[in-house]
Protein backbone atom coordinates (compact mmCIF):
# COMPACT_ATOMS: atom_id res chain seq x y z
CA UNK A 1 0.00 0.00 0.00
CA UNK A 2 2.72 2.76 1.03
CA UNK A 3 4.79 1.46 -1.69
CA UNK A 4 2.04 2.30 -4.54
CA UNK A 5 1.85 5.86 -3.01
CA UNK A 6 5.09 6.09 -3.45
CA UNK A 7 5.16 5.13 -7.13
CA UNK A 8 2.58 7.44 -7.31
CA UNK A 9 3.87 10.61 -5.90
CA UNK A 10 7.00 9.85 -8.11
CA UNK A 11 4.84 9.53 -11.31
CA UNK A 12 1.63 11.57 -11.40
CA UNK A 13 -1.09 10.45 -13.83
CA UNK A 14 -2.36 12.92 -16.59
CA UNK A 15 -5.47 14.89 -15.78
CA UNK A 16 -8.97 13.63 -16.30
CA UNK A 17 -10.29 15.37 -19.58
CA UNK A 18 -12.97 16.58 -16.92
CA UNK A 19 -10.54 18.71 -15.16
CA UNK A 20 -8.69 19.51 -18.56
CA UNK A 21 -12.06 20.75 -19.73
CA UNK A 22 -12.95 22.42 -16.48
CA UNK A 23 -9.24 24.36 -16.01
CA UNK A 24 -9.55 25.64 -20.09
CA UNK A 25 -13.18 26.48 -19.90
CA UNK A 26 -12.02 28.55 -16.39
CA UNK A 27 -9.20 30.25 -18.43
CA UNK A 28 -11.79 30.99 -21.69
CA UNK A 29 -14.23 32.93 -18.38
CA UNK A 30 -11.28 34.69 -16.84
CA UNK A 31 -10.30 36.53 -20.37
CA UNK A 32 -14.18 36.87 -21.20
CA UNK A 33 -14.60 38.93 -17.53
CA UNK A 34 -11.03 40.86 -17.99
CA UNK A 35 -12.17 41.80 -21.31
CA UNK A 36 -15.49 43.05 -20.02
CA UNK A 37 -14.02 44.34 -17.52
CA UNK A 38 -11.72 46.66 -19.44
CA UNK A 39 -14.70 47.50 -21.97
CA UNK A 40 -16.66 48.60 -18.49
CA UNK A 41 -13.28 50.85 -17.54
CA UNK A 42 -13.49 48.63 -14.11
CA UNK A 43 -10.40 47.47 -14.75
CA UNK A 44 -7.29 49.40 -15.52
CA UNK A 45 -5.09 48.14 -18.43
CA UNK A 46 -1.95 48.10 -16.34
CA UNK A 47 -3.68 45.34 -14.05
CA UNK A 48 -5.42 43.55 -17.31
CA UNK A 49 -2.26 41.66 -18.59
CA UNK A 50 -1.73 39.95 -15.44
CA UNK A 51 -5.21 37.95 -15.47
CA UNK A 52 -5.18 37.82 -19.32
CA UNK A 53 -1.29 35.84 -18.85
CA UNK A 54 -2.83 33.67 -16.18
CA UNK A 55 -5.24 32.85 -17.72
CA UNK A 56 -3.20 31.59 -20.75
CA UNK A 57 -1.02 30.15 -18.33
CA UNK A 58 -4.01 27.83 -16.87
CA UNK A 59 -5.04 26.96 -20.74
CA UNK A 60 -1.42 26.16 -21.19
CA UNK A 61 -0.71 23.80 -18.69
CA UNK A 62 -4.44 22.00 -18.88
CA UNK A 63 -3.30 21.38 -22.64
CA UNK A 64 -0.18 20.50 -22.45
CA UNK A 65 0.03 17.57 -19.99
CA UNK A 66 3.72 17.11 -20.31
CA UNK A 67 4.58 20.03 -19.17
CA UNK A 68 2.40 20.14 -16.26
CA UNK A 69 3.67 16.62 -15.54
CA UNK A 70 7.29 17.96 -15.35
CA UNK A 71 6.13 20.61 -13.24
CA UNK A 72 4.26 18.12 -11.25
CA UNK A 73 7.37 16.15 -10.40
CA UNK A 74 9.24 18.85 -10.41
CA UNK A 75 7.86 20.29 -7.15
CA UNK A 76 6.66 17.15 -5.52
CA UNK A 77 2.52 16.86 -6.24
CA UNK A 78 0.61 13.99 -6.03
CA UNK A 79 -1.42 14.66 -9.24
CA UNK A 80 -1.28 17.61 -11.54
CA UNK A 81 -4.78 19.22 -10.17
CA UNK A 82 -1.92 19.55 -7.10
CA UNK A 83 -0.18 21.12 -9.22
CA UNK A 84 -2.88 23.84 -10.75
CA UNK A 85 -3.41 24.69 -6.71
CA UNK A 86 -0.04 25.27 -6.08
CA UNK A 87 0.08 27.26 -9.04
CA UNK A 88 -2.74 29.29 -7.78
CA UNK A 89 -1.47 29.91 -4.80
CA UNK A 90 1.59 31.47 -5.34
CA UNK A 91 -0.19 33.36 -8.15
CA UNK A 92 -2.55 34.78 -4.99
CA UNK A 93 0.74 35.22 -3.03
CA UNK A 94 2.32 37.16 -5.79
CA UNK A 95 -0.65 39.50 -6.39
CA UNK A 96 -1.50 40.67 -2.55
CA UNK A 97 2.04 41.53 -2.12
CA UNK A 98 2.03 43.74 -5.19
CA UNK A 99 -1.21 45.32 -3.54
CA UNK A 100 0.82 45.76 -0.83
CA UNK A 101 3.15 47.77 -2.12
CA UNK A 102 0.83 49.59 -4.00
CA UNK A 103 -1.30 50.55 -0.72
CA UNK A 104 2.24 51.57 0.90
CA UNK A 105 3.29 53.80 -1.46
CA UNK A 106 -0.32 55.37 -1.97
CA UNK A 107 -0.59 55.81 2.07
CA UNK A 108 2.71 57.71 1.96
CA UNK A 109 1.91 59.77 -0.92
CA UNK A 110 -1.78 60.08 0.88
CA UNK A 111 -0.23 61.63 4.28
CA UNK A 112 2.98 63.55 1.92
CA UNK A 113 -0.38 65.33 0.13
CA UNK A 114 -2.04 66.12 3.41
CA UNK A 115 0.79 67.47 4.48
CA UNK A 116 1.28 69.52 2.31
CA UNK A 117 -2.18 70.76 1.99
CA UNK A 118 -2.09 71.53 5.57
CA UNK A 119 1.08 73.74 4.85
CA UNK A 120 -0.32 75.34 2.00
CA UNK A 121 -3.82 76.29 3.79
CA UNK A 122 -1.46 77.70 6.53
CA UNK A 123 0.55 79.99 4.32
CA UNK A 124 -2.85 81.10 2.62
CA UNK A 125 -4.24 82.09 6.31
CA UNK A 126 -1.20 83.83 6.44
CA UNK A 127 -1.20 85.79 3.36
CA UNK A 128 -5.09 86.82 3.77
CA UNK A 129 -4.27 88.00 7.24
CA UNK A 130 -7.27 86.19 7.93
CA UNK A 131 -8.98 85.74 11.78
CA UNK A 132 -7.11 84.05 14.25
CA UNK A 133 -8.46 79.87 14.50
CA UNK A 134 -10.45 81.03 17.50
CA UNK A 135 -12.95 82.59 15.11
CA UNK A 136 -13.13 80.00 12.57
CA UNK A 137 -16.59 78.56 11.86
CA UNK A 138 -18.13 75.56 13.99
CA UNK A 139 -18.08 73.37 11.23
CA UNK A 140 -14.65 74.37 9.39
CA UNK A 141 -12.81 73.69 13.19
CA UNK A 142 -15.02 70.52 12.75
CA UNK A 143 -14.01 69.33 9.83
CA UNK A 144 -10.30 69.84 11.17
CA UNK A 145 -10.50 67.79 13.93
CA UNK A 146 -11.93 64.83 12.15
CA UNK A 147 -9.76 65.04 9.44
Amino acid sequence: MIATLLLLADDPAPMAARQRTIAIGLAVLVVVVVFELLRRRKLREEYSWVWVATALALATLAAQQDLLLTFSRWIGAASPVSTLFFGALLFLFALVLQFSVRLSRLTHRHRTLGQRLALLEEEVRRLRGSEPAAAKPADERQRDEVA
